[in-house]
């Protein structure tokens, strides 16, 4: 594969509405590496809880802007990362209400621990969030 083919990027409006786009653009490269349908399956839950966080998280007060979907085909993995130029948030506050229990907004990050092989969630230098997950792919 060449290293140009391997990088599918998608810039979409912070909008809910908009996040299916995110989910067909993983169908579509499913069709560029297969995928089992629950690996596929699993991984837009992953993509839409990550894009939904941006949505939620990063552009209060009636402020527009946009989430990045950057898509890494390789051999063995599949990697996503989801950025904004949001306000960000911790996913260790934001996980739990005021009692320590987990909130039903805090189940987005748990969920997608427990479909990717790999999850780093951090800032961006220039501002706002990166969520980046890994799945490995058998052949």
């Amino acid at each position: 594969m060449d290293p140009h083919d391997r990088f599918v990027r998608l810039s979409i409006p912070a909008k809910a509405e908009y996040i299916t786009l995110g989910r067909l653009a993983l169908t579509a490269i499913a069709r560029v590496r297969p995928l089992s349908a629950e690996t596929l399956s699993d991984l837009k839950l992953a993509l839409t809880e990550a894009c939904t966080n941006s949505v939620r998280h990063a552009y209060r007060e009636g402020r527009s802007g946009t989430v990045e979907i950057v898509y890494q085909i390789e051999p063995d993995r599949l990697v996503v990362e989801v950025t904004d130029e949001g306000a960000g948030f911790r996913p260790e506050e934001s996980a739990r209400d005021g009692n320590g229990d987990l909130s039903e907004g805090g189940l987005g990050i748990a969920i997608i621990r427990a479909v990717a092989d790999e999850v780093e969630i951090g800032e961006r230098e220039a501002g706002g969030s990166r969520l980046r997950f890994v799945k490995f792919l058998g052949d």
